[in-house]
């Protein structure tokens, strides 16, 4: 019998679902939801599903651990931990937030592209402005070209989304031979085969490839690799019509030279869900500047986020079940 501890928050359906997989599996349901690991509890389980960090228990209060699921997708809070370096499997949520990410980037592209931000400026004035068909004259979208740092299930599902406007999807990837989506996908979203990407760039070629475009979306997971990379030299190689948006992380922009680049005009506007620091400091320039649209790190979040984590982890846990690969396996050189 595989000892299977859940220790999220969880309505009693979906405690239900997980035992429903499997007569092998005995599932123990310890709501830890923003608390510690109990002081000197010993844990038998196989299995746990963690939404914290804080739970995780001491290896040695763990001795037959294998496996973590964790209930977010960026992985970076764990790397340090005593657990990264163990041979203990760690798998992400990677894949359930494509569809709300998705929407969310492209409601930020359209809001730019469309003025509305203006709109609803002129809204609190209580009055439209004169010439208003040339302040609010949209950005045609079709035509236009997205650059997308970061080709995973969030990146791919913009990919999907960006196609139906009309524009020319670029993306750059750590391994651009790669082409395909070996990570959990729901049904009917993202680009399992890599097809949307009219061109897919490696790591090495960002610098080239966000010269060419209009939008640019950040999906990175934070690595040593990835932070500070939009940095000064490569907000300088974008258009000065580009508009950046990110919902990677926040550091992974060097945030003091965002601020530099959106004053001196170097780039148009950005739109941003996450920040070097968090919440975003009262005294952020950042709250004031008319190009910048700004959200408290929301995008990732959808009323089906925990059916959608359970799908997934059934999936997996099938798997553990039957020796086969888990799916969203963190790579630790890579570090997601």
């Amino acid at each position: 019998m595989t000892q299977v501890l859940v220790t999220s928050r969880f309505p009693d359906y979906l405690i239900e679902k997980i035992r429903a997989v499997s007569m092998a599996i005995d599932v123990t349901y310890l709501d830890l939801s923003g608390k510690s690991w109990p002081e000197g509890r010993v844990m038998t389980a196989e299995v746990v599903y963690i939404s914290d960090r804080r739970v995780i228990p001491p290896l040695e209060l763990a001795p037959n651990l294998r496996w973590v699921q964790t209930h977010w997708a960026g992985i970076d809070q764990l790397a340090g931990e005593e657990i990264w370096h163990s041979d203990i499997q760690i798998t992400t949520a990677s894949g359930i937030h494509a569809p709300n990410m998705g929407q969310y980037v492209m409601a930020q592209i359209l809001a730019w592209a469309n003025r509305v931000p203006g709109w609803l400026a002129q809204q609190r004035r209580g009055q439209w402005p004169k010439q208003r068909w040339t302040k609010f004259v949209p950005d045609d979208l079709r035509g236009r070209t997205m650059g997308i740092l970061g080709y995973g299930s969030i990146g791919r599902e913009v990919a999907r989304l960006a196609k139906a406007f009309g524009l020319t999807v670029l993306a750059s990837k750590r391994d651009a031979r790669e082409i395909r989506d070996n990570g959990y996908t729901l049904p009917g979203a993202g680009d399992p085969f890599g097809a949307m990407a009219d061109r897919i760039y490696p790591a090495a070629a960002v610098r080239s490839m966000v010269a060419e475009c209009d939008y640019i979306v950040i999906t990175l997971p934070l690595t040593p690799a990835t932070r500070a990379l939009v940095d000064e030299t490569l907000l300088r190689e974008m258009k000065p019509e580009a508009f950046l948006v990110n919902v990677g992380r926040g550091a992974i922009v060097d945030e003091s030279a965002l601020i530099k680049a959106l004053k001196k005009g170097w780039i148009a506007g950005a739109g941003l869900d996450v920040f070097e620091t968090e919440p975003l400091p009262d005294k952020s320039p950042l709250w004031s500047m008319d190009n910048v649209i700004l959200s408290p790190h929301v995008s990732g979040f959808t009323n089906y986020y925990d059916d959608r984590a359970i799908d997934l982890f059934n999936e997996n846990l099938g798997r553990y079940l039957a020796g086969a690969p888990l799916l969203n396996l963190v790579d630790r050189p890579s570090g997601y």
